[in-house]
């Protein structure tokens, strides 16, 4: 069972669109529309993948700085493909890496979204603070530069997923924007207008102040001894309300508390933003993004809605 709570008129539609029976899934659910009319740019007989490095800011790290980019098949026109970006977890520390996302990206690419899966320095191989952040965003600002590369892909209208520390650094993404000059990741080359965190610490003060060092790792100290950071980075101290968010928490989390997605998408609401709050019954911190998982196909589900269409055709389409 799936519990949903939403905000303001047009998110109830949105999780109306993501959770009940009307979602799309299998192949094509979020795939490119009819380009018999159009130039076609690319034509695949298979998925094509590849590992692209992406550079950064000061030395780079050719075994951590890269991205599995995914592109389905078919014949496709110029900004015709839709994009997600899936950012891994496991804590900001490197016992985990991208490869957790592979099922995901697999599937996604089947449904006909392009997927771009990346990995970046953790904690224990040369990242933390700042690197960790810094490495993230210019792997998502890489995105401009895979867009010249195959310009099928979508890139002004995109989604970010991430799981556990990642859903942090996604949700942290889609505001690089409002960051000053001298703060780590600002002036974003691409960032995405929506966002899907699954089982993400969103609320970083409250699970640090609640016992959970990994974030005090992450960011080399805790909320008191390091606040400017915390401010910087923590999802609930950096809302856009103009940005569409879907918080997934398994019930059965005792990693990341489920208190962390309530208090963001509490939070959400009293900003007069759009975001959906999806509780997965009986998951924890690592079954909710197994592909064993009961809920496995309802996220993927959640992902391709909420990439493939805009907030307002949701609303719409689940208005008649």
């Amino acid at each position: 069972m799936t519990r949903t709570r939403s905000t303001t008129g047009v998110a109830t539609l949105l999780v109306a669109a993501l959770i009940a029976g009307g979602c799309a899934s299998g192949d094509g659910a979020s795939g490119p529309g009819d380009t018999a009319d159009q130039e076609t740019v690319a034509e695949r007989d298979d998925h094509h993948y590849e590992r692209v490095s992406y550079p950064t800011r000061g030395e780079s790290d050719p075994a951590q700085n890269w991205g599995d980019l995914y592109l389905p098949a078919g014949r496709h026109a110029v900004d015709s493909v839709p994009l997600v970006v899936l950012i891994h977890g496991g804590s900001w520390a490197s016992q985990l890496g991208a490869e957790v996302m592979n099922p995901f990206a697999e599937d996604l690419v089947d449904r006909g979204m392009a997927v771009y899966n990346i990995e970046y320095r953790r904690v224990g191989s040369g990242g933390g603070w700042p690197t960790t952040f810094s490495d993230v965003a210019d792997a998502l600002d890489h995105v401009i530069r895979l867009d010249e590369q195959y310009p099928e892909i979508t890139t002004d209208d995109e989604l970010v997923v991430g799981h556990s520390a990642g859903a942090q650094l996604a949700m942290w993404s889609g505001t690089r924007h409002s960051l000053d000059d001298d703060e780590v990741g600002s002036d974003p080359a691409f960032r995405p207008t929506r966002v899907v965190s699954l089982a993400g610490p969103l609320d970083m003060v409250y699970a640090a102040t609640h016992g959970d060092d990994r974030i005090v790792s992450a960011l080399g100290g805790s909320p008191s001894e390091v606040p400017d950071r915390y401010t910087s980075v923590d999802p609930i101290q950096n809302i856009d309300p103009r940005i569409p968010v879907v918080a997934v928490h398994g019930t059965a989390d005792t990693m990341v508390s489920p208190e962390n997605s309530i208090r963001y998408i509490d939070a959400v609401t009293q900003r007069s933003g759009i975001g959906a709050l999806v509780l997965a019954d009986g998951e924890d911190h690592v079954s909710l993004v197994s592909a064993d998982s009961a809920h496995y196909q309802q996220i993927l589900d959640i992902i391709s809605e909420t990439s493939d269409k805009t907030v307002d055709e949701l609303a719409r389409q689940h208005s008649r």
